[in-house]
C-alpha cells in the first residue's frame, strides 16, 4: 500500500493547535503522510504568541530539498513564512523542483493580533509566492491586505478573489469565518467561503458553529484542502471536504487552555453521508 505525500511548510505552534501540528494532524486524519518543513518557531499557547525564533533560509531551502530528494510529494502548502528572505528561499526551492499543486495560506496575524509576517514579506507573498499557487486560502482581514480593497462582505469577497487570481494565483478561496453580515443582509448565521477559478465564482455555505473563538481553524482548512488534493480530488471536491472537516472539528472542539479553543482534529475526515 503507497500512501499519498502532503507536505506542510510552515511555522510551529507549541500549543499544538496551528501551524505545523494542526497541519499534520489534519493529513493524519484524512489517510495521508505529512512531510514538513519548518519555517519559524514560536512560543505560542491558546492565548497568544510571546516570542517567534526565525528558521535560517538556507536551512528552510535544505529542509526542502531533502524532503523533496527522497519522498514523491503530491501537494504541499504553505502556511506561516516570517520573512521575506524565508519566502525567496522557498520560492527558489520550488522553482527548482516545482510540485503538482501548492495551496498558499498568507499567514499574517494570529488570531490574537501578533504579527506573524514581517515587514516587506507582503510584497514579496503578493510578487512570488502567489504566482506558484494551485489556490490561495486569505481571511478577509488579509484578502484585503492583499488586493487593497475593502472585503467585507460577500460581494467584495468575490471581487477579492477575482483580483487574487489576477495577481497570478490559479485560483482563490476567501474565508469569511469572520463575516457579521450574510447574505440577507442580517447577521450571519452561515460560515461562507467564496471561491474564483479563474472562470466561475462558487460559494461554500455550511451552518455557522457558535463558538465565537477557534485556534488554528485556517490552518488546518488549508491542510485539508492540500490533503484532499494529494488523494487526488479535484480543487473543487477538496475544498468541501476540508470545510466540512473544519466543521465538524469545530463543533467537536473541547476547552483546552484559556484561550481560543482548538479543533479537535480527531473527528473522521469524511462524516457518514459524505462522498469523498
Amino acid at each position: 500500500m503507497t500512501l499519498p505525500v502532503a507536505l506542510t511548510i510552515a511555522g510551529s505552534d507549541s500549543s499544538g493547535g496551528a501551524g505545523i501540528q494542526a497541519d499534520l494532524k489534519t493529513f493524519a486524519a484524512f489517510r495521508v503522510y505529512g512531510a514538513s518543513v519548518l519555517t519559524a518557531l514560536t512560543a505560542q499557547n491558546t492565548r497568544g504568541v510571546d516570542s517567534v525564533a526565525a528558521v535560517e533560509p538556507a536551512f528552510v531551502a535544505q529542509q526542502i530539498a531533502a524532503v523533496l530528494d527522497d519522498l514523491d510529494v503530491a501537494a504541499a502548502k504553505t502556511g506561516m513564512v516570517a520573512r521575506p528572505a524565508v519566502i525567496d528561499a522557498i520560492v527558489d526551492a520550488l522553482h527548482a523542483r516545482p510540485l503538482p499543486h501548492l495551496v498558499v495560506d498568507p499567514v499574517m496575524v494570529a488570531s490574537s493580533g501578533a504579527v506573524l509576517l514581517e515587514s516587506g514579506g507582503v510584497e514579496r507573498l503578493r510578487e512570488r509566492l502567489l504566482p506558484l499557487a494551485t489556490l490561495v486560502t486569505p481571511n478577509l482581514r488579509e484578502a484585503e491586505v492583499l488586493t487593497g480593497r475593502s472585503v467585507t462582505t460577500h460581494v467584495e469577497m468575490a471581487a477579492a478573489a477575482r483580483a487574487l487570481v489576477d495577481l497570478g494565483a490559479r485560483a482563490a478561496l476567501i474565508k469569511g469565518g469572520h463575516l457579521t453580515v450574510g447574505r440577507t443582509g442580517r447577521l450571519a448565521d452561515e460560515a461562507l467561503d467564496v471561491f474564483f477559478d479563474g472562470r466561475n465564482v462558487t460559494e461554500f455555505s455550511v451552518a455557522r458553529v457558535p463558538i465565537p473563538n477557534t485556534h488554528g481553524s485556517g490552518c488546518t482548512l488549508s491542510a485539508a484542502v492540500v490533503a484532499g488534493l494529494a488523494l487526488g480530488r479535484s480543487l473543487e471536491a477538496a475544498i468541501w471536504a476540508a470545510k466540512r472537516y473544519v466543521t465538524r472539528a469545530i463543533e467537536a472542539a473541547f476547552p483546552l487552555g484559556h484561550g481560543a479553543i482548538p479543533l479537535n482534529h480527531l473527528v473522521p475526515a469524511e462524516g457518514p453521508n459524505e462522498k469523498p
